[in-house]
């Protein structure tokens, strides 16, 4: 690891912000990090895991049908086709392992859309560890199979019934139970949090952009002019961006949630309409307002309802070195739409607010390389999506 990827500072961003009661259990994560997880019997163990289990490398496909109808050369790293149906697995696998490692046999997780908590239980079952999920409980409304695949996986789902009952509040509750069981490991879902979460994240990521570099290059013939990936807490788009970030040529693009439009404050874009601030133990871009209230956030897709993003993110875009925009749900269900017909992909509603920005910036974009991550598939979405179009239940 460089200076730059091991935190815990991004710039002026990151940082640990924790009660005393848990800074033992985080610098132990920390040491165990940096020692036995940067060894090359971790490293092999995990290569292992990663490629006979977890099905890596992921393929690189050309969309020639998106590409013809955009104007643009567009190519799809595919983590929807790693198991279990999304990127989360690659940092469930590797945090799990390294858990284990560290004598702990209990794990703690959150999750939004569920993709996390169903790597976070297949991770757990694959290494005979007990599995604790915390979960909003209107994101397990809306994402009701994923709450069924960690149930069935082993897991013990606990439902949060307080504040708006997302993302946010999940990480809350799995925070607090830390805090009263430090013996036990909390598996963060993305790169975001207290020291070392958003380096240790990042770094189990970033196989993605690792991959996706050598295989555009095998296949193209060429780097990508442009790399996009959507931005909830931003552990896909990190994974992906690391690899390009000293390609000064290549141009890196967040997308974050647009909700219903910025205007009126139903959204979730951080870089749109938030201030640097503290939540979850770190320092970087949230929603608040003038006092420093958390602001409420809406989003179609559950990943991405949340109100702060990782400050490696934070940092890329105080540098000038990412940029940062929105889609609307409009924008992005028009998207999940577009790639089922032409390209017989079912993208996860997070992955379609990146595409949905390729659709709206088609123009700006037309001619160039365009490398899109597509963070998992939309198995999840379809009970959302029919129920927002009132056709029930598919």
């Amino acid at each position: 690891m460089n200076e730059r990827e091991s935190g815990p500072w991004f710039g002026e961003f990151g940082g640990s912000f924790a009660p005393e009661t848990l800074m033992a259990s985080l610098n132990e994560l920390d040491e165990a990090w940096r020692t036995d997880g940067q060894s090359a019997g971790f490293r092999a163990e995990l290569a292992g895991l990663l490629r006979d289990y977890a099905g890596r490398a992921t393929p690189l496909t050309p969309a020639r049908r998106l590409s013809a109808e955009l104007g643009c050369e567009g190519w799809l790293k595919r983590e929807d086709l790693l198991h279990t149906g999304a990127h989360k697995l690659n940092n469930a696998l590797g945090q799990a392992l390294l858990a284990s490692r560290m004598g702990k046999t209990r794990i703690l997780a959150e999750t939004g859309a569920g993709q996390h908590g169903v790597a976070t239980a297949t991770a757990c079952a694959l290494l005979g560890l007990e599995c604790v999920v915390f979960m909003g409980s209107v994101d397990a409304d809306r994402q009701r199979p994923n709450l069924l695949r960690m149930e069935l996986l082993g897991a013990r789902v606990e439902l949060v019934e307080h504040g708006q009952r997302t993302l946010k509040d999940a990480i809350n509750e799995a925070l607090r139970t830390w805090v009263g069981d430090p013996a036990a490991h909390y598996l963060l879902g993305s790169a975001l949090g207290p020291h070392p979460f958003p380096a240790l994240v990042a770094g189990f990521q970033q196989v993605i952009g690792v991959e996706a570099r050598r295989q555009v290059l095998e296949q193209a013939g060429a780097l990508p002019q442009v790399v996009v990936a959507c931005v909830g807490g931003g552990s896909n788009a990190i994974g992906l961006f690391r690899a390009f970030v000293d390609d000064e040529g290549v141009e890196l693009v967040g997308v974050e949630a647009g909700g219903e439009g910025i205007a009126g404050g139903r959204h979730a874009a951080r870089f749109q309409g938030g201030l640097p601030g503290v939540l979850h133990g770190c320092h970087t871009w949230l929603l608040q307002d003038e006092d420093g209230q958390i602001l409420p956030t809406h989003s179609v897709s559950a990943g991405l309802d949340y109100p702060a993003v990782g400050p490696e993110h934070a940092q890329l875009q105080a540098d000038g070195r990412a940029t940062y925009s929105a889609c609307e749900d409009a924008q992005a269900l028009e998207a999940f739409d577009t790639l089922a017909r032409l390209e017989g992909i079912i993208p996860a509603l997070e992955s379609s607010h990146a595409l949905g920005w390729v659709m709206e910036e088609r123009a700006e974009l037309a001619g160039k390389r365009v490398l899109i991550n597509l963070s998992g598939r939309g198995d999840k979405d379809l009970a959302s999506v029919f129920a927002l179009r009132g056709k029930g239940n598919p």
